[in-house]
């Protein structure tokens, strides 16, 4: 019994890993997708009056916000719009930028 519940442990904590590992933003990648990003949140995400401060937030974080601003869970039409085209790894490639930023 406590082989088994060894074994199938350590296949979740690889499974997580390998997850993980594949939902990591690129930031070079996401500096190309976020360009209309700065209208709003300042050309290095510093934030304006029109939003919020994105530089140094969580990937986890700013992913998140993205992908309820693209349900409808948040409610903002210009966001839902902007990230609406954008596919998962897009939201982490942009998520993995402003991350990058201080």
């Amino acid at each position: 019994m406590k082989r088994t519940l060894l074994t199938v442990g350590l296949f979740a904590m690889l499974l997580g890993a390998v997850g993980a590992v594949h939902a990591a933003g690129d930031a070079a990648a996401g500096k190309a997708k976020a360009s209309g990003c700065a209208g709003c949140h300042g050309a290095n995400g510093e934030g304006t009056a029109a939003g919020p401060k994105l530089a140094g937030k969580s990937e986890t974080d700013l992913v998140q916000a993205m992908q309820e601003f693209k349900s409808g869970k948040r409610a903002n039409a210009a966001m839902k719009a902007f990230v609406g085209k954008f596919s998962d790894q897009d939201m982490a490639n942009v998520a993995a930028y402003f991350a990058s930023l201080k």
